[in-house]
């Protein structure tokens, strides 16, 4: 029997620009996490690190970097808003993904019902508390609870990375599958035999 300090020892070390490769072969949306600051001031960051968790209760993650200012901002305002960019706003994410110190010049953006800044033109936006925070090594993992969802009403395709640039969906491939009724199935089944 081993304490696990051995077992530790003997693992493989992964070259992090290796990690960052093979995992720049998993296409992710990108948003921007945003939120007012103790002085009132919009605050946001980009993020690719983002997933729904739990449908009852309904829950988000997202994981900022230890370092990161904005995250520091928003943890002590308590609540967040995610917002899931569209195709067309590859400036907006480079602004936020910048180190801009007002990141919100010239973006056109609101103040929700929930007293969040949420962008103009996004995809959707999910508006939430902060539920708990987990270490997550150089990241923290942030699990939001989920307290207002909403959606454009114009028809768009998301911003994606891909192999550490922006891509889209192919123009004709903008319509639902033929399987979506299983997709749907397979999203929110919880029997003892889902994986994901």
């Amino acid at each position: 029997m081993t304490d696990g300090v051995g077992a530790a020892a003997t693992e493989p070390e992964i070259d992090p620009r290796r990690f960052r490769t093979v995992l720049g072969q998993f296409c992710t949306g990108i948003t921007i996490i945003t939120a007012f600051d103790q002085d009132a001031a919009p605050i946001g960051f980009a993020c690719q690190s983002f997933a729904a968790l739990s449908l009852e209760p309904p829950l988000v993650l997202f994981c900022p970097t230890k370092v990161s200012r904005s995250w520091a901002a928003i943890e002590a305002s308590g609540r967040f808003a995610v917002n899931v960019l569209a195709e067309e706003q590859q400036a907006t994410c480079a602004r936020f993904g910048s180190r801009e110190p007002d990141k919100f010049a010239g973006i056109d953006w609101h103040t929700s019902e929930l007293e969040l800044p949420l962008l103009d033109g996004a995809l959707a936006t999910i508006q939430c508390t902060v539920d708990r925070v987990v270490d997550g090594g150089d990241h923290h993992i942030v699990i939001g609870r989920v307290r207002s969802l909403s959606e454009s009403t114009e028809s768009g395709r998301p911003l994606l990375f891909y192999r550490g640039q922006y891509t889209a969906i192919e123009p004709e491939k903008t319509t639902p599958a033929p399987w979506r009724a299983d997709l749907d199935h397979f999203l929110t089944t919880t029997t003892l035999d889902t994986w994901l």
